[in-house]
Order: C-alpha cells, then structure tokens, then sequence
C-alpha cells in the first residue's frame, strides 16, 4: 500500500497562494527576468514579516513587491508599510481585475497576467542604510541557495 504525503512534492512552491495570486507572481517574475533583476519569492524579512517578491538589481538595489490579488485582499492587509524598512523601492502588483486606483500613489505598481507585467508606475526610491542592505543581500543570498539545494536535491530522489 502506498503511502500518500499531503505535501508537495516540489520545495519551490509552498501552497500558501492562492491561484491567482501566483499568477500575478508569474507575470511579476518574467517581467522583472526582462529587466535583469534576480529574484526570491517568499522570503522572510528580520521583521518576522514575509515579502511576497523581493528582486535583486545589478547595482545592489532591493525592490519588494507585496502582491494583491482582489480589493478585499488588499483593504483587510495593514502590514505593507512594514516592508519599506527593508527596501529601495516598494511596489504593488496585481490583475487589471482590480482597480488601480485603490493603491497607495507613494508606492510603485504592476500589473501582470500569467504571461508578463506591465510597469504602470515607479516606486519612489528610499535608499536603505549599509548594514540593513548587507542584512538583505546575506538574508536573499542564503534562502536562495538554500531553495536550490531543495530543488536539486527534490530532483536526485525521482
């Protein structure tokens, strides 16, 4: 008799989205793979908070992106304005489903479907301190090699 694990069986994908919200993810993704910026998604933050997206730029600079994927998703969150002490730049992301107009004008916005995302406004730039930058870089760097490790080794056992 088989035994039936209710976990996934791949370690990138921890089941915590909804289906639309890793849509949105998907799109945001390829939009920032285009733009050159590397990327963890899920990553826990020294707040104890956890960012939905944050990317990487060639010169060091940190994004977060919080993703929303209806109104009522993003009227019930209040944690957001957490996330700017560990960040350059805050971003917004979501389906053309939901109005644009709801999102605060102080942070940037995209707007992505499964295939791509579309830069609809900037992020005002807030550069972070040297050692919270460091603690960024060590804190992206480690969960992203550890996820590699997952995934090779989630590979070997097939």
């Amino acid at each position: 008799m088989p035994i039936i694990s209710p976990h996934s069986t791949n370690p990138l994908i921890d089941g915590r989205q909804s289906d639309r919200a890793m849509m949105v993810r998907r799109g945001v993704q390829r939009l920032f793979a285009d733009l050159k910026l590397s990327m963890v998604p899920e990553l826990a933050l020294a707040s104890g908070r956890r960012a939905d997206l944050v990317a990487l730029g060639p010169s060091g600079e940190i994004w977060i992106v919080e993703i929303k994927s209806s109104i009522e998703d993003f009227r019930t969150d209040s944690k957001w304005p957490d996330y700017r002490q560990h960040c350059d730049r805050l971003f917004f992301a979501t389906h053309a489903g939901v109005p644009a107009d709801i999102f605060p004008q102080d942070c940037g916005l995209i707007i992505a479907d499964e295939w791509s995302g579309h830069l609809l406004r900037e992020a005002p730039e807030h550069r972070l301190a040297a050692a919270t930058r460091k603690a960024m870089m060590l804190r992206f760097a480690r969960a992203a090699a550890d996820r590699l490790l997952l995934a090779e080794l989630a590979a070997g056992a097939s």
